[in-house]
């Protein structure tokens, strides 16, 4: 069964008063990109919450956002009183030195580096704020892989509709490409007799098959037929075994596209150069559909 790679997945809890809120949103990417975004106070939770998100999932430009709700000022920073009375101390030394009066602002003075710090919790509470906000980060991830794998239910359906018409394109080329070099003979025959029957020559019969054989060798796509036909086959296969399969379907649509391109070249067939081109769209539809597999 395919997953998209597109979801939302949301999750809270709370502790002490505070309510932690995880947010993860994921779209469409070539590969897996993680984009973490954390309150200073959790920051020291970072690289495991990457490892989490990197552990269910493997495609996709995945946004993680936690917020704190509710929460007291004591909780998110600490003032250090040491180093402000420091400061306030020496701006009241050099303004008596050089002659200056002035009033302090406090506000100016909290944006001094080293004032103001995030708060650092204790190893107890670090343990406790760590397996809540991983366990509602996994609830998060569990909501949005729900939501991936509805969504990849709709992308397989569409995936499938297409296949199923590329296997009636196929079937019409073969069909037709058996009549292909009997046709072309037939018509190289009334077209040569009637060049030669003024002049009431012959044709030979040898050079007529030989010309025939020509063709029928560069015109020959039963080996991209049959290559399609495989393809085809195990993209349904894939479908329904592998969950992460966006990179193999991919590729996989590649090569179809590569053999019908080579069917089109070597067709001698306007019925069948049609055929193809509208191949060669569902193909494109189908490209475009697999971006948004996992």
């Amino acid at each position: 069964m395919l997953n998209s790679m597109t979801g939302y997945g949301g999750a809270d809890g709370h502790l002490d008063g505070v309510c932690y809120a995880v947010e993860i949103k994921a779209v469409n990417n070539r590969y897996l990109k993680t984009i973490i975004k954390l309150p200073e106070a959790i920051a020291f939770l970072e690289d495991e919450i990457d490892k989490c998100l990197r552990k269910n999932l493997s495609r996709g430009t995945i946004n993680c956002v936690v917020r704190l709700k509710g929460v007291a000022g004591n909780v998110l920073f600490d003032i250090d009183e040491g180093a402000l009375r420091s400061v306030v101390e020496r701006l009241g030394s050099v303004s008596s030195s050089v002659g200056i009066e002035g009033t302090i602002d406090m506000a100016s003075l909290l944006t001094l580096p080293g004032v103001v710090r995030p708060l650092v919790p204790d190893e107890e509470e670090s343990r406790r704020v760590r397996e809540l906000v991983l366990r509602i980060t996994q609830e998060a991830l569990d909501t949005l892989k729900e939501m991936r794998e509805a969504e990849g239910k709709f992308l397989e359906a569409d995936l499938r509709k297409h296949c199923e018409a590329m296997a009636k394109e196929l079937a019409s080329i073969r069909q037709r490409s058996d009549g292909v070099i009997c046709e072309y003979a037939r018509r190289l025959r009334k077209r040569v007799d009637a060049l030669l029957a003024e002049a009431k020559l012959k044709l030979d019969e040898e050079t007529l098959a030989r010309e025939v054989a020509v063709l029928a060798d560069r015109s020959d796509i039963a080996e991209e037929i049959a290559r399609l036909e495989a393809h085809l086959e195990q993209f349904q296969e894939i479908c329904e075994k592998e969950g992460q399969a966006g990179r193999r379907l991919d590729f996989l649509s590649q090569e179809m596209l590569r053999e019908a391109n080579t069917m089109a070249s070597k067709a001698a067939d306007a019925d069948i150069v049609r055929c193809v081109v509208d191949m060669k769209c569902l193909i494109e539809r189908l490209k475009e559909q697999i971006q948004n597999v996992e």
